[in-house]
């Protein structure tokens, strides 16, 4: 046990600036996919724009973040092209957020979050990757640290926002009177809450009609200069590491760090990493040519499963507010509002304990126990359906279980896949595409069956996902085979032939 905590320590000191820089960007990441829930309100009183018209900047920022995903790995051949993309990005992170109270229109509004998207799928991606490279077989640990910090900044970004928001209408009309502002209070509080979950509750904010014209009075964009600033550090730290590996233009003549120290050099199949690229262009065929269908199945499969863990999580966050308020639990607005934020906590938390369980246990027990404990969670969220104390328990049980998935399975599928495929690049592609895609179907579900059909479609969603994890199991161990004795005839053709022909 010590040799391991020493190897880990070792590897740690090795590259302590690459991983916190990263583990940095993933906070810039978190700060800025939490933000736009809270804040929502006070933006369609800014843009003066209707309800309908303002829940597109949350399609314009998931789509974006998608788009930037799938082409992050582009920017990863080299350390050069790495560093440079985490430095726009987050540096472009916090310009959007000093603009964003400039944005008096909801397309200039919706172009701004289109822009921080992209920027947080490049981020997502390469931040992931590089520290896949980095330490390989023992990225798991790290990869449980990059995303709780990822939960961090999502809770750091509605506190800095809560101060700033509007308590009534900020929007206010002709008739406005002093008695509509209890009623109008209540009415964004419980749209507030609706909307937190990334404006996933879509069919059912048309009930609820607020002025668009008006004196618009509201101090939110405090709110985003304040973020603007806390996040000028992250791009900071990653100029510095370029800095120190001396990939700035006034560097341009002396020998680079990276040259010495590759990071390239640390794989031990000698992969320099030119597989991986946009999602769209990962498959060369020549390169792929040789590869067995498992090889492929892995990168489906492991896809798969985070496209179902990761729509989990969004559909959740998105509707478990509207499933508490609607009967038959009929809980009090105010107190179904605190779920969602204990559903990102328990995540965050859950990560944190994750970063020692991945250095204890194997990736497969880890996922074994996650993908289980989601299934258990939602089951007993089934049967005791009309508990409202149980749904607090579930919803912070649910979150422990299931925030150690994706980092578990990235870390294991690149382990599987001998980090020379696309298999980070696939996987954070498929876990945007389902937090995008299983919140816009649980939501038509609900519209047209009712709240109860929330929890039956993450417990069908849960057993899916781990009938994919076994039948993961079962393909990489055909892998595993077929990949040695394919290795061993590629050898066997590549040796000459002393005899000649």
């Amino acid at each position: 046990m010590k040799l391991l905590d020493e190897r880990i320590w070792s590897l740690f000191k090795r590259h302590w600036r690459h991983t916190l820089t990263y583990w940095s960007v993933f906070f810039s990441f978190g700060l800025c996919i939490a933000f736009l829930g809270p804040t929502i309100l006070d933006l369609r009183c800014q843009t003066q724009s209707t309800l309908q018209q303002i829940t597109w900047v949350f399609f314009s920022q998931q789509f974006f973040l998608l788009v930037g995903s799938s082409v992050g790995g582009l920017f990863k051949k080299t350390l050069l092209s790495s560093l440079s993309a985490l430095f726009s990005c987050t540096l472009i992170i916090s310009l959007v957020f000093a603009i964003i109270p400039l944005c008096h229109h909801v397309v200039l509004l919706s172009i701004a979050m289109a822009i921080a998207g992209k920027a947080m799928g490049v981020i997502d991606t390469i931040a992931n990757l590089q520290l896949v490279k980095l330490y390989q077989k023992d990225s798991a640990i790290f990869l449980q640290a990059l995303h709780f910090f990822t939960g961090l900044g999502a809770l750091v970004s509605p506190l800095v926002a809560d101060p700033f928001l509007a308590e009534d209408s900020c929007v206010l009309g002709a008739n406005w009177t002093t008695n509509s502002s209890s009623s109008s209070s209540s009415d964004l509080h419980h749209l507030r809450s609706s909307l937190a979950g990334h404006g996933a509750a879509l069919q059912n904010i048309s009930q609820y009609p607020l002025n668009t014209d008006g004196t618009v009075i509201t101090r939110v964009s405090y709110a985003f200069w304040i973020m603007a600033l806390i996040n000028l550090p992250v791009p900071a730290a990653v100029l510095t590491l370029m800095y120190y590996e001396r990939l700035l233009p006034c560097f341009s003549n002396s020998p680079r760090l990276l040259d010495k120290d590759s990071l390239a050099s640390t794989s031990p199949a000698g992969d320099s990493g030119q597989g991986h690229g946009s999602v769209f262009g990962c498959y060369n065929p020549a390169k792929l040519r040789n590869r067995p269908p498992t090889f492929f199945l892995l990168h489906a499969l492991g896809g798969a499963i985070l496209f179902i863990t990761d729509g989990i999580i969004g559909s959740y966050a998105g509707f478990v507010y509207t499933y508490a308020v609607s009967p038959p639990l009929l809980m009090a607005h105010k107190t179904a509002g605190y779920l969602d934020s204990i559903f990102w906590a328990s995540i965050t938390a859950g990560r944190l304990a994750f970063i020692y369980m991945s250095y204890r246990y194997t990736a497969p027990r880890l996922l074994t126990f996650s993908l289980v404990g989601v299934i258990l969670v939602q089951c007993t969220l089934l049967i005791f359906y009309t508990s409202c104390v149980f749904l607090f328990i579930g919803t912070c049980v649910l979150g422990l279980c299931i925030s150690s998935v994706f980092p578990s399975m990235l870390a294991y599928t690149e382990d599987l896949l001998d980090y020379k495929g696309c298999a980070t690049t696939v996987l954070v592609t498929s876990a945007s595409t389902g937090e995008m895609i299983l919140q816009l179907l649980v939501g038509s579900v609900i519209h047209s069956k009712g709240s109860y059909s929330f929890l039956l479609c993450c417990t069908i969603a849960s057993f899916i996902g781990f009938c994919l994890f076994l039948l993961l199991l079962y393909v990489q161990h055909i892998h595993r085979n077929r990949y040695t004795d394919s290795s061993k005839n590629m050898d066997m053709k590549e040796k000459p032939n002393p005899g000649g022909s």
